[in-house]
């Protein structure tokens, strides 16, 4: 069986079929993704039972990986996987689910708010893959926003607007939302902001897309809240249900998305009783997006 891509959406999300990840790809198979990764922005892979090392395997396919040395609050005695994931399950480095007052559980519910991957990072994030090994019987779905979409469907001046500016990023600010502000200081330094441009161009296609997340916390050069009450329109009109996919986790699913075009968030479900284990790996993008502040 050769493979195949079904759109899911008008103008985001696709199922792949007939390959197995386990295996080492053609060229011609990486080839295939990476233009559907262009042209639909997200990949489900539905049945692909992955071990940790097949899915670095696949996902090196796509460029370096993003090692997971910051960016969380966990010391690495309190990870329960290796530096090349990003740990976005419910559980602790036993395997079992987190208390409701756990610190890191707190922290990961900032990943229901719309966001994309590393945007905190100088370098932000290219592709995410996340492999849904135990998937919960209701919610815990993972939204994905078109930023493509939603910048075409801007008005003209707004869009003219939005050309030149550049944003501020720190998981500092999207924390806060959700009133996690108990941070010490060497946790304020690693969460230092970042600069991105709040309209990129694709270097493939050459679509422009909106640059949204909710670590945004400023534009530079406009007064807080102003800059705040600017991006919260852009998120608004940028994650209608008509720009939006909701995928429905099965065991085994992995998804990659390309965060250069994309928002995404995780929906609630019963964390606190049913386990949810997701495992990450991230590829990391070809640099930034804006000049860094000195």
């Amino acid at each position: 069986m050769s493979l195949s891509i079904r759109p899911l959406h008008p103008s985001i999300g696709a199922e792949v079929r007939g390959i197995d990840l386990r295996q080492p790809l053609s060229p011609a198979e990486i080839a295939a993704i990476e233009a559907g990764m262009d042209r639909h922005a997200v990949l489900v892979f539905p049945e692909q039972e992955i071990d940790d090392d097949q899915q670095v395997a696949f996902s090196r396919n796509f460029g370096e990986i993003e090692l997971s040395v910051a960016g969380d609050l966990q010391k690495p005695e309190e990870k329960r996987l290796g530096i090349a994931f990003a740990d976005v399950s419910n559980l602790d480095r036993h395997n079992a689910i987190k208390a409701r007052d756990d610190r890191h559980r707190l922290f990961a519910l900032g990943n229901r708010l719309w966001h994309s991957d590393s945007s905190f990072r100088a370098v932000p994030a290219k592709y995410s893959l996340l492999s849904g090994r135990i998937v919960p019987a209701r919610g815990g779905n993972t939204e994905f926003a078109d930023m493509r979409a939603a910048y075409d469907a801007l008005e003209p001046a707004l869009r003219a607007q939005a050309e030149e500016l550049v944003c501020e990023h720190s998981m500092i600010f999207s924390r806060a939302q959700l009133g996690f502000t108990e941070l010490s200081a060497a946790e304020r330094e690693m969460c230092r902001p970042v600069r991105q441009r709040l309209v990129r161009t694709h270097p493939v296609t050459g679509r422009k897309s909106l640059f949204l997340s909710a670590h945004i916390g400023g534009i530079v050069g406009w007064p807080i809240p102003e800059a705040r009450d600017f991006i919260r329109e852009l998120t608004e009109h940028a994650t209608q249900r008509c720009f939006v996919h909701a995928h429905v986790w099965r065991a085994y699913d992995l998804v990659i998305w390309d965060n250069r075009q994309t928002m995404h968030r995780v929906r609630p479900f019963a964390d606190t009783v049913e386990k949810r284990d997701m495992r990450r790996t991230t590829i990391a993008g070809d640099g930034p997006t804006a000049e860094q502040a000195a």
